[in-house]
């Protein structure tokens, strides 16, 4: 067996990848690398997180097993022996029905993506097919196969042994026709908090994401969780949070706050990390202190003044963890619902002058374009990591977004009158503390090719739709 380099080869099956794998050998036999995660990474394969390695001995050159489509990723290679792997796409999609086939021997793998039907023929006896996959199986995904005819005229595969002659099992003869053959369904994208402003912005973005509401999954509740097919899934967005600043200050808020943000998230970190899905967290600008001078960076250590804050740090530090995560730091987020922009739009329809906090500075975040910066990180997925998204543009105190939406109501802006945020909460003791400076640098993001629209533009266009609205 000629030794080869380490390489990795697109098939014309898009995500099915071979790979050739160095073998060494002597007098007393051979050594390979048969899976090697950091090398392998590295070339292009993905980083699929094996959880179970099986082995299928086949006794005489012929036996033929297959095709099955499977609803997790699968790496395969041949320990001993050779064999005809073929390789059919039963994915939803424009490459359904799709055929790839080659041999493999010791110094071959192939990466089967989630969804493309696997089969192969022994080509001597003693044959030993290896191969690892990112799921445990059970016997109710086996419910969630794929299945196709191993002899389907419509995709025609040249099997070096006519299957007259080989060994087939009575379930593999059974298999339909590709004309009969169910598609396997991508997997989809599961939205947390699907009634919270985010979560109603998430519905109009990704209408094919699944959406559960704190009755279907609640972070308070373990077993809510537990009842998750999360097999389904390849992402989840957690847009569900406890985000009453004020209460959280209080004895029953400061522990209820907790198990939602900190223990809550550990929760969903244990099943996401356990199926390989990437998990973002939607985060907020609490987790700083205010005192910087500047734009707050990813790279910023956090400082979070109050109890809120500090749940958000602490939750952010758990998603940190994972592998595959995104944290989506925003600030001052508008959206369908109760907000200060539209407090503001009906206190200058009924007349009232309000007096607004002055001294803390930001920009706003529309939750229109929090969801278009999610759905772009889990389209590119860039580097995990902390992103922070807001809405464009120069940084403003609650004031002076009064003020501007004042005027951009034909109502004079100066009816707005500016206070500090200690004389803002006299008669509040129990406030959280504010982060004075919430500006956060969208350098981060936009580097990933995503930059969300000006925020004053934002404004202006919401604003229109609420006068639609009534």
């Amino acid at each position: 067996m000629a030794a080869k380099e380490l390489a990795i080869r697109e098939t014309t099956i898009p995500g099915l990848l071979v790979l050739d794998l160095p073998v060494h050998g002597d007098n007393r036999g051979w050594f390979k690398e048969n899976w090697q995660r950091e090398k392998m990474v590295a070339l292009g394969l993905p980083d699929f997180g094996p959880v179970q390695n099986n082995i299928s001995y086949n006794e005489r050159r012929g036996a033929t097993r297959g095709i099955h489509a499977e609803p997790w990723n699968k790496y395969v290679s041949v320990a001993t022996g050779r064999i005809f792997g073929a390789w059919v796409d039963l994915r939803e999609g424009p490459t359904f029905g799709a055929v790839f086939t080659t041999e493999l021997d010791p110094s071959t793998a192939v990466f089967v993506p989630r969804g493309v039907g696997n089969a192969y023929q022994t080509l001597e006896h003693a044959t030993a097919y290896v191969y690892l996959v990112d799921a445990h199986w059970t016997a109710e995904a086996q419910g969630e196969y794929t299945f196709l005819n191993l002899a389907d005229e419509t995709v025609g595969i040249d099997w070096p042994i006519p299957l007259e002659q080989a060994e087939r099992s009575e379930k593999d003869l059974a298999h339909p026709r590709l004309a009969e053959a169910t598609p396997m369904r991508p997997q989809r994208t599961l939205v947390i908090g699907a009634n919270g402003k985010l979560g109603r912005a998430l519905r109009t973005a990704l209408p094919h994401a699944d959406f559960a509401d704190r009755s279907r999954i609640d972070l308070f509740n373990e077993e809510t969780l537990d009842r998750v097919s999360w097999a389904e899934y390849d992402a989840v967005v957690n847009a569900a949070a406890y985000t009453a600043v004020d209460a959280a200050e209080t004895a029953e808020g400061r522990a209820d706050c907790w198990d939602a943000n900190v223990t809550g998230v550990a929760r969903l970190a244990r099943h996401v990390a356990a199926h390989g899905i990437t998990l973002v967290h939607v985060s907020s600008d609490y987790v700083f202190d205010g005192t910087k001078r500047s734009a707050y960076t990813e790279r910023d250590p956090v400082a979070p003044l109050g109890v809120y804050g500090q749940t958000k740090a602490a939750g952010d530090a758990i998603v940190g963890a994972l592998p595959r995560h995104y944290v989506v730091r925003t600030s001052w987020v508008v959206g369908d619902g109760d907000n200060f922009v539209r407090t503001m739009a009906a206190l200058a329809a009924r007349g009232v002058d309000p007096s607004v906090v002055d001294d803390q500075v930001g920009r706003l975040s529309f939750t229109d374009d929090i969801a278009a910066g999610i759905i772009h990180l889990l389209r590119q997925r860039p580097e995990p990591g902390v992103y922070h998204l807001s809405n464009e543009g120069r940084a403003t105190s609650w004031a002076d977004v009064a003020r501007r939406v004042f005027e951009l109501l034909g109502h004079d802006p100066a009816r707005v009158t500016g206070v500090s945020t200690a004389a803002y909460f006299a008669d509040t003791p129990a406030a959280a503390p504010r982060p004075r400076n919430s500006l956060l640098s969208l350098e981060k993001i936009a580097a990933t090719g995503f930059v969300p629209r000006d925020a004053d533009a934002a404004l202006a266009e919401y604003l229109e739709g609420l006068g639609r609205a009534g």
